[in-house]
């Protein structure tokens, strides 16, 4: 990770970093120390963080979820990037290839909103964002 680069956190790096009994967690704070130590610019998106939300409201409770999202809301923490109609007529595309089964929605949207900021780098536990191009940490 080079120093200030731009991160997009996924939804699945939210979670471990959320979640003490997640099996990732331990990993996930490890990345985490390392991208705030270098600097790293953090950014997700609207999709990301309803889908965050959602899993840790529902598999944990509101109380977690809430915390977790007072947490993205400091100040400086992350930037929440929107989600445009182009961006979601764009990330069908992505469900044209054989190389990506199982694909979520909301990853191929990040994949497309993560082009448009210019992001080349996801926090992120899933093989799809390695896969079409992406630098992974986690």
């Amino acid at each position: 990770m080079r120093q200030g680069e731009a991160a997009f956190v996924d939804s699945g790096a939210w979670i471990a970093l959320a979640l003490s009994r997640d099996p990732l967690h331990g990993t996930a704070r490890q990345q985490w120390d390392i991208l705030q130590g270098a600097g790293a610019k953090l950014f997700t998106s609207v999709p990301v963080v309803i889908e965050s939300f959602t899993f840790l409201e529902r598999n944990a409770n509101r109380d977690v979820a809430l915390a977790w999202q007072a947490s993205i809301y400091k100040p400086r923490a992350v930037k929440i990037l929107a989600c445009e109609l182009q961006d979601l007529e764009r990330s069908w595309e992505y469900f044209q290839r054989n190389d990506l089964h199982k694909l979520s929605s909301v990853d191929a949207t990040s994949f497309v909103i993560m082009k448009r900021a210019g992001i080349r780098v996801a926090f992120t536990f899933d093989h799809h964002f390695a896969a079409v191009g992406f630098r992974t940490v986690a």
